[in-house]
């Protein structure tokens, strides 16, 4: 273990002014800033930083603060269960190194979340609160060994020389607790009070201090008017039990950090480049251009998107794409940049590096959702100065009862008071839920845009799916062959592959992929627009491929999926073959929608396709709304009707005309293969495009939200039976500042199982 003169029980140091002017360089800041045009043509910059030094919820409220008042700042979020800050800024007014500055002037440290160093911080942090720990237990065991035989000898039976030495050593013990072990509780009360507000950690500090005064004033005086018991055990043992709690909850805070952040910072440092004569160099990632050569090794990430060279291997995309099982990628194929190589080295041709992966679009979702701040967070912030000016007045008030009841108590009970309403489970009931839950959503291939969505996802009652691209594959499948009885459907079937083989139209795809390939001498080939495709044959007869009017080949009823004649011209019918086309479902899509109805949900089909295919795909799903040849006008107006009619909407779309939708639903998902707009517009987006995982989202918010329920409920009750006890002084501060810890740490325990 690290011992405190190497620095750990330290304060952290500011960045040195190296280290800051390293910040203001563009090259290493994007790591951690992305660079947008604001709408007067001005350059914007949105850059996140990793936190350190806080120790409640409340403390994200003294950082916004800070930083909101640097000139140039447009915005600023800090989420207290990430520790991360997310700042939009004008680089023509200030500088990342101002925004660093601001957030240690405030009392605590900002670094780049994709900084080394901010790694490195958390292990110092983590570190720090243990030495703080071990201090005060240390401290504790000796204070309760030197006052236990006050409480236990009868009156007279300790000389009074010796029971005032054991007095003054007890306080003595008490110096090490009180100004180093009890420092972050005195740190964040002066931070907040200093920004002109009430954070959680006042009444903490307010407690620990009136404790120690009053215990000073009892050891040097043991008839004066705070009786005969200094009580400074009692405040040894809460500040343990605190910093026992909040190392704890620290440690949990960490781990699901850490976890997140091996989502995002997948890329290696360094690869190695191939040059054109064979050579090898290693280069970092920031020196490669497209076009470039570059080996994998086996066990190490793609840096960009990239198209396999030579070799073959397994690549591991679960981070990516949801993809939970190894797939195969061969020569010619595509990899994606932060992807795994499993199985053996690669050589990759770089296609996309930067900003315009895959994996950077998806670092800079979580990156947002890793710095929000619901809504219910909002309001707690709001609640929180005139609740804690509430726990303020409740402590005086009870302290001067209990001046007139037994003035020799009245401290202490004032100060249980104190220590027991502090609302730290209370704030972070919700966001350690929230943050629990978009971790567990990641690794499963679903990211949160929206913190908020989480809780709306779970009241929703309605699912609106579009058809093309959502429940069905860009593709047609054959779904039926007609021939007559005695027609030769070898042959016939043989012909047909091999002409359609030679058009690009999606039929003549579609029935080349259905059929077993084939190869047919055709001669005088031509194609003709919106009819089909036509050939002669060696023997000199033309044999057509394409609409059956046009074939010569009379369909009776009314068309409700496309179909493709084949035959020759003036054919008998035993020359005669007609193909049905059908849009090819998802694989998952009726799976998906059953476990949405088994959750209780109503399902609809919106689409804009004609009304016979969106009916027929309608009827293959056994979804029993479903309307066809709607525009995103009318798709707007139906949402909209729902909503009027109490319903709680989600949407599922993936094309352009979807955005308006996507938007206007209460909750709405888009595919990763869905265009730009509705990926912006939507609250989740879901990797791999696997449509069972909107249920299993589904299924998870729910779960989220009564763990939410239950730290609420835990908390107010918690509250509800301790306030009571301390007011009437049933409940001395020690048990109060166990009850404390306990409650913190019960509900950070409780929001990691979401995590899974």
């Amino acid at each position: 273990m690290t011992s405190p003169q190497a620095g750990v029980a330290l304060p952290l140091p500011p960045l040195t002014p190296r280290e800051k002017a390293a910040l203001d360089d563009d090259a290493p800041l994007a790591k951690c800033t992305s660079w947008r045009q604001a709408a007067d043509g001005r350059r914007e910059a949105e850059s996140v930083l990793a936190l350190q030094g806080m120790y409640c919820a409340a403390c994200a409220g003294v950082i916004e603060a800070a930083l909101r008042r640097v000139p140039g700042v447009q915005s600023a979020e800090v989420n207290a269960a990430s520790e991360r800050a997310s700042v939009r800024w004008d680089p023509s007014r200030t500088r990342a190194s101002a925004l660093v500055d601001a957030v240690q002037a405030a009392g605590y440290r900002a670094l780049p979340a994709e900084h080394e160093a901010a790694r490195g911080a958390r292990l110092r942090e983590s570190r720090q609160a243990l030495w703080r720990l071990f201090v005060a237990g240390f401290c504790m065991m000796q204070v309760m060994m030197l006052t236990t035989p006050g409480y236990l000898a009868e009156p007279g039976e300790i000389a009074p020389d010796l029971a005032a030495l054991m007095g003054w050593a007890a306080w003595v013990l008490t110096l090490p607790v009180l100004l180093f072990s009890a420092g972050p509780f005195f740190k964040g009360a002066w931070n907040a009070l200093r920004q002109r507000r009430i954070g959680m950690d006042v009444p903490v500090a307010l407690g620990i201090a009136v404790t120690f005064i009053a215990g000073t004033v009892v050891t040097f005086e043991p008839t004066g008017a705070f009786g005969a018991d200094p009580y400074l055990d009692s405040m040894t043992m809460f500040v343990s039990f605190l910093l026992a709690g909040r190392w704890l909850e620290l440690r949990a805070r960490h781990r699901s950090t850490e976890a997140l952040d091996a989502l995002l910072q997948r890329l290696p440092d360094a690869v190695e480049r191939l040059a054109d004569d064979g050579t090898a160099e290693t280069v970092p990632v920031a020196r490669l251009q497209v076009g470039d050569r570059v080996r994998v090794a086996a066990g190490q990430a793609f840096p960009g998107d990239a198209q396999v060279l030579e070799g073959s291997t397994q690549v591991d995309e679960a981070m990516l794409t949801g993809e939970s099982r190894p797939v195969e990628r061969a020569v010619g194929d595509e990899v994606v940049g932060g992807s795994l190589n499993l199985a053996a080295p690669v050589v990759v041709r770089v296609q996309q590096l930067g900003e315009g992966t895959c994996y950077q679009q998806i670092v800079e979702l979580l990156q947002h959702a890793l710095t929000q701040r619901p809504g219910v967070l909002r309001l707690a912030d709001r609640l929180a100065g005139p609740f804690l000016l509430g726990v303020l007045l409740l402590a005086a008030g009870a302290a001067a009862a209990w001046s007139v009841i037994d003035p020799t108590r009245a401290v202490w009970v004032a100060v249980a008071v104190l220590i027991v309403t502090c609302p730290c489970a209370l704030s972070l009931a919700a966001p350690a839920a929230l943050l629990a839950a978009t971790g567990g959503l990641a690794r499963r291939g679903v990211l949160v845009q929206r913190l908020d969505a989480i809780e709306a996802l779970a009241s929703v009652d309605t699912a609106v799916f579009d058809k093309t691209g959502t429940l069905t594959q860009d593709r047609l499948v054959l779904a039926a062959t007609v021939l007559t009885p005695h027609a030769d459907r070898v042959a016939l079937l043989s012909r047909a592959a091999s002409l359609a083989a030679l058009s690009r139209h999606p039929l003549s795809v579609a029935l080349v992929h259905a059929l077993p390939a084939a190869s047919h001498d055709w001669r005088e080939l031509q194609e003709v627009a919106g009819r089909g495709i036509e050939a002669h044959d060696a023997q000199g007869r033309l044999w057509r491929l394409g609409a059956p009017d046009w074939v010569g080949i009379a369909v009776a009823g009314t068309a409700t999926r496309p179909r493709v004649a084949f035959a020759p011209h003036r054919a008998s019918l035993d020359e005669q073959v007609l193909f049905e086309f059908d849009e090819a479902l998802r694989t998952d899509a009726q799976e998906a929608l059953q476990e949405l109805v088994s959750h209780g949900l109503q399902v609809r089909l919106l689409s804009g396709d004609a009304e016979g295919s969106v009916q027929a795909v309608a009827h293959r799903l056994g979804i029993a709304r479903a309307q066809g040849q709607a525009t995103p006008e009318d798709k707007l107006r139906t949402i909209e009707a729902l909503q009027g009619q109490g319903h709680r909407v989600l949407m599922v779309g993936d094309g352009l005309n979807d955005g308006p939708v996507l938007a206007r639903a209460d909750v709405s998902f888009a595919l990763a293969h869905g265009s730009a707009l509705a990926q912006q517009r939507s609250d989740f987006i879901v990797l791999g495009s696997r449509l069972g995982e909107i249920p299993a989202a589904l299924e998870r918010a729910r779960q989220t939200v009564r763990v939410m329920r239950q730290n609420l409920g835990w908390s107010i009750a918690y509250n509800a039976a301790c306030v009571p006890l301390a007011l009437t002084g049933h409940l001395p501060p020690w048990a109060a500042g166990l009850g404390m810890a306990g409650s913190s740490l019960f509900v950070v325990l409780n929001a990691l199982r979401l995590s899974r």
